[in-house]
């Protein structure tokens, strides 16, 4: 997250200098243009009405009927059809004609003393003036990227520095805590385990026996957010997770949960189905970071599926060098637009059920490694969580990792 905060910033302050670099000089570069028109057109009017046809000023050309053409002038001037158009309605007539590789300006027009004149104007050399500014904000475009990326990168680590030691300490509290919590809650737990027991054997009144059960389920699950809560911050902590990573195979793992969900399921009279290929499908993980997601799954469609429902857990390799596992059950789903929320922590459903920090972790646990969760589902018809990720080679063999020894002499 901070890392895509200083790259969003970044990003941004590049985007911001360019674009100020470029309305800068796309203003300059529209002014300039305009400046040039208007001046050289009021230069060519005057030269047209007043102009000397025996010395007209540089650059531009003057024909009129009766004059000499000038030995220097561009081909294929002066304009006749303006010439003739100009003497048919006596009304100026001004155009602009491409003509080896550059710009004239023309404008016909009958002088006071009745001649039609014509004066041509080679732009070639404005024409040049814009090209180099052009090439000027280029080059400060350039400029002021680079000077967009330093400075990006300097403002997102000085904006960003508060934001990720802020998260550090929070990771750090919730890991401290969640550590300082586990063992006396374990032993609460287990307290409670060991009087629950007792109580059953004492045979004391029901009130106190399922007082002391309802005691028991609140300190299991309270252990079981300090281990999520565990696992998130260990999750958040980065590379320092990527030396356990190593292959698992995802069809064994899902069997082995549903295997452990057992007495869940038959206690809910629930009918669980595993359909995996025979061969493993590998992926690379931490194994008890997976085995929480996939039974996070499991509980959350046993606690979703009301008794003599059916549960399907399917594995499947799938295009792209990905595995998929799909969680199936025939509960009582729901609203399509609420699928995405279904991954927030704490979020409430619209059936009131909770689903606490178990989605959220669940998806964070999938995203550390590298793949994706989409939940599915329809009210009254049940829900589907998919989990696909990237396939990864089996582990080497015993066999193959020993390498032979040489010994004696030889080459």
């Amino acid at each position: 997250m901070v890392h895509r905060a200083r790259l969003r910033i970044a990003v941004l302050t590049g985007v911001i200098i360019t674009l100020l670099v470029v309305i800068v000089g796309s203003t300059a570069s529209m002014v300039m243009t305009r400046a040039q028109n208007e001046q050289v057109w009021r230069e060519l009017r005057y030269g047209a009405a007043r102009g000397d046809l025996s010395s007209p000023p540089g650059c531009t050309w003057l024909y009129a009927p009766g004059v000499t053409a000038p030995r220097n002038g561009p081909a294929g001037f002066p304009v006749r059809a303006d010439l003739d158009q100009v003497r048919r309605t006596h009304d100026a007539v001004e155009r602009t004609v491409r003509r080896d590789d550059t710009v004239y300006l023309v404008r016909t027009q009958a002088r006071a003393d009745g001649h039609v004149v014509q004066a041509v104007f080679d732009m070639r050399y404005q024409l040049a003036d814009r090209t180099h500014l052009w090439y000027a904000l280029g080059v400060a475009e350039a400029v002021g990227l680079l000077a967009a990326a330093v400075t990006g990168v300097v403002l997102g680590r000085l904006s960003v520095a508060p934001l990720a030691e802020a998260l550090g300490r929070q990771r750090r509290f919730v890991t401290d805590a969640s550590h300082e919590l586990r063992t006396p809650v374990t032993q609460v737990y287990t307290r409670v385990q060991v009087l629950s027991r007792q109580a059953a054997a004492a045979d004391l009144p029901a009130p106190h026996r399922d007082g002391l059960a309802r005691l028991v389920g609140s300190v299991g699950r309270l252990g079981e957010v300090l281990d999520d809560l565990l696992l998130s911050a260990s999750l958040t902590a980065g590379p320092a997770r990527r030396a356990e990573h190593r292959p698992v195979d995802l069809v064994a793992l899902a069997r082995s949960v549903v295997a452990e969900e057992s007495d869940r399921t038959r206690d809910g009279r629930l009918t669980v189905a595993v359909d995996g290929p025979p061969h493993p499908l590998f992926v690379d993980g931490v194994e008890s970071a997976l085995r929480r997601a996939v039974g996070e799954l499991l509980s959350n469609a046993i606690g979703h599926t009301p008794p003599g429902g059916r549960i399907e857990v399917a594995l499947v390799r799938v295009g792209g060098g990905r595995v998929e596992l799909t969680v199936t059950d025939t509960g009582p789903g729901f609203e399509t637009a609420e699928a995405e929320r279904l991954f927030d922590r704490f979020h409430r459903g619209g059936d009131g059920g909770r689903y606490g920090l178990g989605l959220a972790l669940l998806r964070e646990v999938v995203t550390h490694h590298g793949g994706t969760v989409a939940a599915t589902g329809r009210p009254g018809h049940g829900a589907r969580f998919t989990i696909r990720l990237p396939e990864h080679g089996p582990p080497p063999t015993a066999h193959a990792a020993r390498r032979p020894v040489r010994t004696g002499h030889g080459c």
